[in-house]
């Protein structure tokens, strides 16, 4: 049998979250994307009704999805910030028809606020995905320390409208590695533990098209601070601008690709559009690499 490369040392081996077991480094994960605003950058008003966002939320379950990412606040270049009102007028209906419709699936919210992660967990959501790593919201990482859930951090610089701008590195990777052990220390020292924390390298947050390559070819590094790693590749305008697409949802296979090359480097999670599709991907990925 293939050894995985770079696994999960044995007391971060597992989480257990609702009746689902995710054994690290035993094979990829799914976690599909279910954007309920106007304007993401690939799926923008397709689902901003519960009826709508629930439906997508049973097909992606059907297709394989292992979680069900919920987000209200684009997180785009340049996207402008919603209220926090409105950030739980989209998020909350929805997670609750999820919870109420498939109780056994495990949900995480999108989001950097407090507020919305407390509202959302206490709704049904069983995990905080949040793309600033604690670092936007003060209160955030005491929040998800006293709701007892998992954490997603991932690594960014500025916001969504100024994250562009900032990508100027002199050791990109040493940098983001550097970065997310802040900030699971940070949150280990608010009191989440550490068997609860799940790092993400941010491909496309702060991050030129030449840095986002590097990233993918080079996640080895960010397995040595010995956390479960999530992946984010799905239709990013890196992949367009190699395929010469711009249409994000003409990009599905392009995103097939990186997602192997991130599996070939024992990611853990993969977080995707078209859940079907990069079922069947990481199936023959997980046989070729981990098995």
């Amino acid at each position: 049998m293939r050894t995985p490369q770079n696994p999960i040392p044995p007391q971060l081996s597992t989480l257990t979250i609702r009746d689902r077991i995710f054994q690290w480094g035993d094979r990829t994960y799914l976690m599909g994307i279910l954007n309920v605003t106007p304007d993401s950058f690939s799926d923008g008003g397709q689902f901003d009704t519960v009826d709508a966002a629930l439906q997508q939320a049973r097909q992606m379950v059907e297709a394989g999805a292992d979680i069900i990412d919920v987000g209200g606040q684009s997180t785009r270049p340049g996207a402008v910030e919603i209220s926090l009102a409105e950030e739980l007028d989209r998020v909350i209906p929805t997670i609750d028809g999820i919870r109420q419709s498939m109780d056994s699936i495990v949900i995480s919210v999108d989001t950097s606020r407090s507020e919305v992660a407390r509202a959302a967990v206490e709704a049904g959501a069983d995990i905080v995905n949040d793309i600033t790593g604690g670092r936007g919201d003060s209160q955030m990482l005491p929040t998800i320390a006293g709701l007892g859930v998992p954490a997603i951090l991932m690594h960014m610089r500025g916001t969504p409208q100024t994250m562009q701008t900032l990508t100027d590195y002199k050791d990109l990777m040493g940098e983001i590695c550097q970065v997310l052990q802040h900030q699971a220390n940070a949150a280990i020292e608010a009191g989440i533990g550490r068997s609860n924390i799940i790092l993400d390298p941010g491909i496309g947050f702060a991050k030129t098209y030449e840095q986002n390559l590097i990233v993918l070819r080079n996640l080895s590094q960010l397995r040595a601070l010995e956390y479960p790693l999530l992946v984010g590749v799905s239709r990013k305008s890196f992949i367009g601008r190699i395929l010469n697409r711009d249409d994000p949802k003409a990009r599905v296979w392009g995103t097939g690709a990186a997602c192997t090359a991130a599996i070939a480097q024992a990611t853990d999670i993969l977080r995707v559009h078209d859940v079907g599709q990069m079922y069947d991907i990481c199936r023959v990925a997980d046989a070729i690499f981990r098995d």
